[in-house]
């Protein structure tokens, strides 16, 4: 009788997520930090001395969001800081990954962004508003980090990402620092907005 394959992975707080069954109580806001610093987006095809991270990301959309929706609360806001978490655990696929996956890949996503936020007393599925808002923050971010960074032009980000305000766009920066620098302003933005619940 041959095992199950194992669909688990230890965490260095030493917590075992279960991939196909996550808990709320096995997510530690350190590890998804950790795993976001080191996760590049784009698939490292960034320009800069390093890798342009998901927790980097991550704090952008938190901030756009912000700036597009200063009535939204510290609530919603953490909602925006932790729209790619899961990746902690799956990485970033790019787009055109996640096609070729199919729905597993949604599904596995959808599993470990509820335990994340029940963990974080967010609900499990985020309203339909606040998640097109932050989606909406997330492409001005996609477009931001394609046209600064990737090596895309604003033509070719326009048709892929949607045509962004340049006057948006041109407010935010896009930060290239090492990977303990950016886990530790993501876990700092993360215990502000917790704070401010």
């Amino acid at each position: 009788m041959s095992r199950a394959p194992r669909a688990w992975q230890r965490m260095l707080s030493g917590r075992r997520l279960d991939l196909l069954d996550p808990t709320p109580m096995d997510v530690e806001i350190a590890d998804i930090a950790h795993g976001l610093a080191f996760v590049a987006r784009w698939n490292g095809q960034t320009r800069g001395d390093f890798a342009y991270s998901v927790a980097e990301h991550s704090l952008l959309v938190e901030e756009i969001f912000a700036a597009c929706h200063p009535d939204a609360g510290p609530r919603w806001r953490l909602a925006a800081l932790l729209h790619d978490a899961p990746e902690y655990v799956i990485g970033d696929m790019i787009s055109p990954v996640k096609t070729a996956v199919g729905p597993g890949y949604a599904a596995l996503d959808a599993r470990l962004t509820a335990a994340i936020h029940l963990r974080f007393g967010l609900p499990s599925v985020l309203p339909a508003m606040v998640k097109k808002r932050i989606k909406r923050a997330d492409k001005v971010s996609a477009w931001i980090e394609a046209v600064r960074i990737a090596g895309f032009s604003e033509a070719e980000a326009d048709r892929l990402f949607g045509r962004q305000a340049r006057d948006l766009a041109a407010r935010f920066e896009i930060r290239l620092r090492p990977p303990r620098e950016t886990r530790a302003a993501f876990v700092a933005r993360h215990e502000e907005l917790l704070a401010a619940i």
